[in-house]
């Protein structure tokens, strides 16, 4: 029996709890030699531990069955057993993959059936239609955007802090608790793992935890979409920073014909640092970016409803010239300093 609101108080033990096993995780780390080596493609400079985003992982396995018990109405305890379930599967691969690094193919695998079981909730309660298949794939497109995304010191957690913030604001205007619930304790775990991932970087977040936050990312923007379809433009307002990076640099990448799976140091992030600037400057910029565009273009997104493709296309507009821009800049600072 979950005692009476412990609820209430899931962002604070998941911070808490987040915190403890990351810390412990560094030291796991250490002993099982899981330690990301500086190189060619990354933008580190020492060896550090990977795998630290699997307290954020635990942290949201264990506050997942209390939100069922406690405040989820019995139409969402359905969806909540699917993201456990597609969560533990994604992560389970991803942490296997950080010890051990896994082709591609079982990864897309896991990758698949864990969205799957999202889908397959939505449409067990009596969501249904031609869109099935393409929310399978957006669920997999966002476990490998968050993949490619992470790549330096404290990017992926300030995103994804500032992703649930606005996911759990929707949700409370809905009137649906249970996910408001489910995204801030997601965020305060991301929050806890940040606490050892701000640069400079103590441990990395690993597959295990990029996987993981770009599932549940997709998940409960696909469970605030079944609420209400309008709620999708503000949501992808919301995360038009990490789509902008991620789909110009897929773009340009097939473009030229090279492998776009492969690893790279190509994101506008990468170029910045390979450009001088430090991890934490480059960090501080998207953060800045989401909070100054984002946020106030997220909430004009919601009040315009269905007609908040128009503020997303404008923001996404602006933010690819800005993209090209930076990138350019790179490149030609580059170049200056070959010659």
């Amino acid at each position: 029996m979950v005692p009476p609101g412990l609820a209430l108080s899931l962002p604070l033990l998941s911070f808490v709890v987040a915190l403890v096993v990351v810390r412990a995780a560094i030291a796991y780390a250490h002993r099982r030699g899981m330690l990301d080596q500086p190189g060619q493609r990354r933008s580190h400079t020492i060896p550090t531990p990977r795998g630290g985003g699997i307290g954020i992982v635990l942290a949201t396995l264990l506050g997942l069955p209390i939100v069922a018990m406690d405040i989820a109405p019995d139409g969402y305890r359905l969806t909540i057993a699917a993201i456990w379930l597609g969560l533990l599967l994604v992560a389970w691969t991803g942490w296997w993959d950080d010890h051990r690094p896994l082709p591609v193919a079982p990864r897309l695998v896991a990758q698949a059936a864990g969205t799957g079981l999202v889908v397959l909730a939505m449409w067990a309660s009596g969501e249904g239609g031609w869109w099935l298949p393409l929310l399978l794939l957006a669920g997999i497109g966002s476990i490998n955007l968050h993949n490619f995304m992470d790549g330096i010191d404290g990017l992926l957690a300030q995103q994804a802090v500032f992703v649930m913030a606005g996911l759990a604001a929707m949700a409370l205007a809905l009137d649906e608790v249970t996910l408001a619930a489910v995204a801030l304790m997601v965020g305060s775990a991301t929050a806890g793992f940040w606490v050892y991932n701000r640069p400079p970087a103590r441990i990395f977040m690993g597959d295990v935890g990029s996987g993981a936050l770009g599932f549940l990312v997709f998940a409960l923007g696909a469970a605030l979409w079944r609420v209400d379809a309008a709620t999708f433009w503000p949501t992808a307002t919301v995360c038009s920073a990490f789509l902008t990076d991620a789909g110009m640099t897929l773009l340009v990448r097939v473009w030229r014909g090279r492998r776009w799976y492969s690893a790279h140091r190509e994101h506008l992030y990468q170029w910045l640092v390979r450009g001088g600037r430090t991890h934490g400057m480059v960090s501080g910029r998207y953060a800045a970016w989401n909070l100054i565009v984002c946020a106030p273009a997220s909430y004009a997104a919601w009040r315009m409803g269905k007609n908040g493709w128009v503020v997303f296309a404008l923001v996404f507009g602006v933010s690819v010239v800005v993209w090209i821009a930076l990138k350019r800049a790179c490149l030609q600072r580059a170049r200056e300093r070959m010659s």
